[in-house]
């Protein structure tokens, strides 16, 4: 299977993540992507570096003030007298309708959604990179004749980013801007997001349009991040009414109850007519994953991956969640031979 990753994505080192009030070390290392990769290769993937397509695939998704302000706010903020090493927000406007900030420390509010998201000095880099490979790896899918799979190694991972609000690890929305790339090449898309977190981001850049379908399959955010977005009744406004759908599963939902959800999925792709599927793969369902959502398992992951394949359509894997634990690379072999597999 052809894939694309570039080195820099692991620039991006995280220092903090702030939970229950107590601070603790963030969750989403370096040393993912490194585990990642292994478990690609040992899927039989083989490593591209992507190319640079510049700025304006970022920006068919993203504003031009989220975007500078990704690319000059650490920089800002490390001359605010006593800064810290990250830009972490500590205040945040009561609607984000109120004015647009001149202080770094009111950017920071405005663009970042809660602490999970610091900004190092390396963070842009990395992000810009992990965006990159999802262009790349689109235009791979769409332009090469018989491609039918490509993978595309994204740290950091991107399903938690509006078009100008950075949250929960994310900061580019590698998803969505794939999705754009494959749409601007005549595709019809659906966006399928596996993650055990619901890709709020994602809805949220399509959730007025109908020419791009977004499902998402995640643990109930009743109580679980990302709390306000990723409920049933959510299923798109204006001319995306009906083009999102939601399927919230309970906390500790095993192998059996995500592929029932996922079949439910993969029937409202058919229905609406996608030609190319964006699969936002996340693997933090897994039972021994760190954020204990669910209880999927890892031969549950190559089922998972067959499903999708039976769906029979041309697919973009794109790296979302999935964090340190034993079984983190074993999970993606096993989704990604499932796939090839199905």
């Amino acid at each position: 299977m052809r894939a694309f990753f570039d080195d820099r994505q692991s620039r991006h080192d995280p220092q903090t993540f702030l939970v229950a009030g107590i601070l603790q070390p963030s969750p989403e290392q370096p040393e993912r992507a490194a585990r990642l990769k292994r478990g690609a290769e040992a899927a039989g993937c083989t490593f591209e570096a992507p190319s640079d397509h510049g700025m304006a695939p970022l920006a068919a998704v993203h504003g031009a003030d989220y975007l500078r302000f990704l690319e000059t706010i650490h920089t800002r903020w490390a001359r605010l007298p006593g800064a810290g090493p990250e830009v972490v927000p500590n205040v945040h406007p009561a609607n984000r309708s109120d004015s647009y900030p001149a202080s770094p420390a009111g950017l920071a509010g405005y663009h970042q959604a809660d602490t999970a998201c610091p900004i190092g000095a390396e963070t842009w880099g990395s992000a810009y990179w992990s965006a990159q490979t999802a262009v790349s790896a689109a235009q791979a899918l769409a332009r090469a004749p018989g491609e039918g799979l490509v993978y595309a190694l994204c740290r950091p991972p991107g399903h938690h980013a509006f078009a100008d609000l950075a949250g929960g690890f994310c900061f580019l929305n590698n998803a969505a801007i794939a999705a754009e790339v494959l749409r601007s090449e005549g595709r019809r898309v659906a966006i399928l997001d596996v993650d055990v977190h619901h890709g709020n981001g994602t809805q949220g850049i399509f959730y007025a349009r109908g020419d791009v379908l977004t499902v998402s399959v995640h643990a109930d955010p009743a109580g679980f991040y990302p709390f306000y977005w990723g409920h049933a009744h959510e299923r798109g406004e204006g001319a995306g009414r009906g083009a999102n759908l939601n399927l919230p599963l309970a906390r500790g939902a095993d192998d059996a109850a995500f592929l029932k959800a996922l079949e439910r999925g993969l029937a409202t792709v058919r229905a609406f007519g996608a030609d190319v599927l964006v699969v936002a793969l996340g693997l933090d369902a897994h039972e021994s994953d760190p954020l204990q959502g669910m209880a999927v398992t890892t031969p549950g992951f190559t089922r998972i991956g067959a499903a999708l394949a039976a769906a029979g359509l041309p697919m973009l894997l794109v790296q979302e969640g999935g964090y340190l634990s034993d079984a983190l690379e074993h999970n993606l072999t096993a989704a990604l031979e499932g796939v090839q597999g199905g």
